[in-house]
């Protein structure tokens, strides 16, 4: 009687969450989640987050040591190699490319990378030495029929200096809007480089007046070594860096008074002219291109039903983070040993409840990503490259940061973001209101699945490569903090207690999902879902 009265309370739907109810035994739910271990979350997390795996990197040793501990953890479990694997893991190839060498060097003077100019290595086409005898000056460096810089310019074949932005009068007025709305030129430096790829322009100097503080922005992603698959497409403009208004001054030299001239008249008429600027000018962009290899980690638990078995949901977390940058180490904590960690104390606790005849009825497969940082490689790899019909997976559920508090929550920590769950299934949403609702009790935030959200976070992990294949994803998220991508972020600023709370949650979901009678229905048809 007792057990009918408990299993009657679980079912009714609650005032305010989804009208769904629980389908897998919630006895049995209840039972084996007090089994996910709060000293075995730290443990992990602390191991996986240490300095011995030096930021895991994708492709360097610290990763492949991180990989390496996650298969002995997913045996020590007794977590199976997925079906069709030879052991507990996908290999992924990538194509990387870096700074081989970099400089600058005008009249006798020799600037520094990251701090006079900036340049990007996947932007750029590889040029080991460029000597320039002249750089025309082209106001900047627009071809619009309201106002061009490229009127009666021959710059083929030339290296070219622009301004940011747009010419302006000297009431604020765009020459190219007419009104002061700014018009698309503005802020677009693509827009201007592909212009000056039609002019066939050699090479475009960007006057940067915010160098400095565009250097902090982009130093780690102009430190790391940039990710492809296959073969790496040249970019189809022209080679350009952003340069410091001394890189500028040097350039111009005994011009001055021209140019001052050129900066007049173009503010109070909106008409320039080029200018050539006669100067002893090397430049250096050696890339260098290499292979490397990482690992997709992967475990999996075979459902104990013959007929749903083959069906399988997909739980992920990528494990890789920045590495290494001169002394510092950016051992990712929170980004993203917390994920990493809940999956593998997630599938520890069903792989036991297996062992104890108590498995889930649908198929279970867990996936640690390399390369997440690079541009969601790993997943995308796995997405082109699946070891099982993308047909049986069932759902995505992503975890990616969950073990902080952001700065809207200090004051209310026991939240969690959700993103994705209805992009494409209504049943995944319900599905997860329901578990909240009769287990967990979490507040759960969906400020970022906004379709109009400015952060992109939909776009911005793992799941995203599932989703756009049509399979429904939920991604768990805490929001960032002011140790996000710093090597601030560090085990001791995890909030166990919270951690727990959400690990425990994302079981309930998984238990649950795995064990319906029917299957999540795709019901939902989002264009934006491919919106990247």
């Amino acid at each position: 009687m007792l057990r009918v009265l408990l299993l009657f309370l679980f079912t009714i739907p609650q005032s305010g969450f989804a009208q769904t109810q629980i389908e897998a035994d919630p006895f049995a739910a209840a039972f084996i989640s007090r089994n996910i271990d709060s000293n075995r979350l730290q443990q992990h997390l602390e191991k996986i987050a240490s300095n011995e795996f030096e930021g895991r990197e994708t492709g360097t040793p610290g990763s492949a040591r991180a990989a390496q501990y996650l298969i002995q953890e997913l045996k020590n479990s007794q977590v199976e190699k997925a079906p069709g694997h030879r052991d507990y893991f996908q290999q992924v190839a990538f194509t990387w490319i870096k700074w081989e060498n970099l400089g600058v060097e005008v009249n006798g003077t020799e600037y520094k990378h990251l701090w006079d100019f900036l340049s990007f290595h996947d932007e750029n086409h590889n040029l080991p030495n460029l000597r320039i005898k002249d750089v025309v000056f082209l106001g900047y460096g627009i071809d619009d029929p309201a106002y061009s810089d490229y009127a009666n310019a021959n710059v083929r074949g030339k290296v070219i200096m622009i301004y940011p932005g747009e010419p302006l009068s000297p009431d604020s007025i765009s020459y190219i809007s007419g009104g002061r709305d700014p018009s698309e030129w503005a802020g677009n430096i693509q827009k201007k480089l592909a212009i000056a790829a039609k002019h066939k322009v050699r090479m475009v100097l960007i006057i940067d007046p915010q160098i400095r503080s565009n250097v902090s922005l982009h130093r780690n992603r102009v430190l790391s070594q940039s990710l492809y698959f296959g073969k790496v497409q040249k970019p189809d403009l022209p080679n350009h860096i952003f340069i410091s208004t001394q890189i500028a001054k040097n350039i111009i030299g005994e011009k001055w008074n021209s140019f001052l001239q050129n900066q007049r008249s173009l503010r109070n008429t909106g008409v320039g002219r080029p200018l050539r600027l006669p100067v002893k000018m090397n430049v250096q962009q050696h890339i260098s291109r290499n292979v490397l290899y990482d690992k997709n980690v992967i475990g999996y638990i075979e459902g104990v039903d013959s007929l749903l078995k083959d069906e399988v949901v997909v739980l992920s977390a990528h494990y890789d983070h920045l590495g290494r940058r001169g002394n510092s180490i950016f051992r990712g904590a929170d980004d993203n040993a917390s994920g990493t960690t809940a999956l593998l104390e997630i599938m520890r606790v069903i792989a036991e409840a297996k062992n104890k005849n108590l498995g889930p009825r649908r198929s279970v497969m867990a996936i640690f990503f390399t390369g997440e940082e690079k541009g969601l490689l790993g997943s995308e790899y796995f997405s082109e490259n699946p070891s099982m019909p993308l047909e049986n997976i069932t759902v995505n559920i992503n975890i990616d940061m969950i073990g902080r508090t952001d700065r809207e929550h200090e004051e209310s920590p026991q939240y969690v973001y959700v993103i994705g769950s209805n992009r494409l299934s209504t049943d995944l949403h319900n599905i997860n209101e329901t578990v909240n609702n009769h287990f967990s009790h979490l507040q759960l935030d969906y400020t970022y699945n906004a379709k109009n959200d400015p952060n992109r976070y939909y776009y911005r992990s793992d799941h995203y490569n599932f989703a756009k294949k049509g399979i429904p994803s939920i991604f768990f998220f805490t929001g960032t903090h002011e140790d996000y991508h710093r090597p601030g972020d560090t085990p001791d600023k995890i909030l166990y207690s919270k951690y727990h709370e959400i690990t425990t949650h994302i079981y309930h979901l998984v238990w649950e999902i795995a064990n319906r009678d029917k299957r999540i229905r795709v019901d939902v048809v989002d264009d934006t879902v491919y919106d990247r």
